[in-house]
């Protein structure tokens, strides 16, 4: 049986969360406001990523659901520079609403975040796509990388 824990935007809304749990007035100084921009950024730039990926994906009829068959190696788009655009993204997103947040002690959220990811959901995708599809993904996997 799965868990409601097997869904990765709920990891992403449990970081989200304690990231404004630990948002602080001004954190840092010395680099002023611009961290509320460069927040605003990551968050669009994360969006953009998922959504270009969610794109590809539809185009070639595959689930973006993890731990459901594939039926489609996506190499296409996005999926050129980034093997995992949609996980990229969420980090993303996560970094953004940390600076415009305000948010310095949440930074360590952004590994931990990338670490759950890898080892709840990628390990397991990445295994599928090899079995699945295995000299295609092989041949992809030398070429693009994991994350970034």
């Amino acid at each position: 049986m799965k868990t409601l824990f097997d869904w990765p935007p709920l990891w992403l809304c449990l970081c989200l969360a304690l990231a404004y749990g630990l948002r602080q007035p001004n954190p840092w100084p010395v680099i002023g406001g611009i961290q509320g921009g460069l927040g605003i950024g990551f968050v669009v730039l994360g969006l953009l990523l998922m959504g270009l990926a969610v794109w590809e994906m539809a185009r070639a009829r595959t689930t973006v659901i993890p731990r459901q068959s594939p039926k489609a190696l996506v190499t296409s788009g996005i999926f050129r520079l980034t093997r995992n655009p949609i996980y990229l993204g969420d980090a993303m997103v996560l970094l953004g609403a940390i600076l415009w947040w305000r948010a310095a002690l949440a930074l360590p959220l952004v590994p931990a975040f990338m670490l759950v990811i890898h080892w709840r959901f990628i390990r397991g995708e990445e295994t599928a796509l090899k079995s699945a599809f295995p000299d295609s993904f092989a041949a992809w996997a030398a070429q693009v990388r994991r994350w970034i």
